[in-house]
């Protein structure tokens, strides 16, 4: 990678890693956001293999999990498209939500972080930058679920308003639990480290949730699970804007959830944050 002009940098030696930005003004600050998350952007567009949890996944869950499940469950499968495609736009949100801490960890691996640390750029933009920029990797997910779903039978009974909001819902719980992402990629050492430790969280999470089989059916500890799981009440959020047009009351509980998810893990992100990047 070239060396940026000397005059990016404000440390008398442009050579040092150790020199420090001046004070950024808040114009600057976003500007410096919205590049990082144009260049996460760019990434995408030219390594679309990064896509591939988000495109070929939710086929493989949605054809799997219907044709497999459907008659078992609900008795036929476009019965069981009602109930598993809410759930599955939910599963697929928070497993696209944790590339934000296996890009940041292979970045720090790779030495750009280096690069950053010679800019006059707030410390904070990487991070932001790289959270921000999956928000295409939600809408991708979703996108694929939906086109994939509506031929095999899958209907929506919904408003322009309910579905907008379906689409706030999935953004903003992309966004919350991309949180526990970033704490995970910041504390351990290897990418593939982060990316078997949040596969060990999700798969009980969403698994252990009303999204492949309704609570009344599941064993008495695992049903109490399921009620309180945040999955399933998001998933029932979902439900209820794309199937009912109508915000379930759930909802409640998912404010909850999400603001707890972010009260706990938002400050331990940037403390590891700071701490791996200085």
């Amino acid at each position: 990678m070239t060396t940026a002009p000397s005059s990016l940098f404000t440390g008398t030696d442009p050579d040092t890693r150790t020199s420090r930005p001046g004070r950024v003004s808040t114009v600057e600050s976003l500007r410096h956001v919205a590049a990082l998350v144009w260049r996460g952007a760019l990434r995408i567009r030219k390594a679309p293999d990064q896509l591939l949890d988000v495109t070929l996944q939710p086929l493989l869950f949605l054809l799997l999990f219907s044709f497999l499940f459907g008659g078992a469950v609900a008795g036929s499968t476009d019965d069981y498209l009602q109930q598993l495609v809410p759930g599955l736009a939910v599963q697929n949100t928070i497993m696209a939500s944790f590339a934000a801490g296996v890009y940041l960890n292979t970045d720090i691996n790779k030495g750009i972080f280096d690069r950053f640390r010679s800019l006059p750029i707030p410390r904070s933009a990487p991070l932001v930058g790289a959270v921000l920029a999956d928000v295409v990797r939600y809408f991708v997910a979703l996108t694929v679920l939906l086109l994939t779903a509506f031929p095999l039978g899958f209907t929506m009974n919904t408003s322009v308003p309910a579905f907008l909001t379906a689409l706030v819902v999935i953004v903003v719980v992309g966004l919350c639990f991309c949180w526990m992402s970033v704490f995970v990629g910041m504390l351990v050492r290897t990418t593939a480290s982060a990316q078997g430790l949040m596969t060990m969280f999700v798969i009980p999470l969403t698994f252990g949730s009303n999204v492949f089989v309704p609570t009344d059916t599941m064993p008495g500890w695992l049903a109490t699970w399921s009620e309180f799981n945040p999955v399933s009440l998001i998933a029932d959020v979902m439900r209820g804007l794309l199937l009912r047009n109508e915000l379930p009351a759930s909802i409640t509980g998912v404010v909850l959830w999400l603001a707890g998810i972010v009260a706990v893990f938002f400050p331990l992100a940037m403390w590891a944050y700071r701490r791996r990047v200085g």
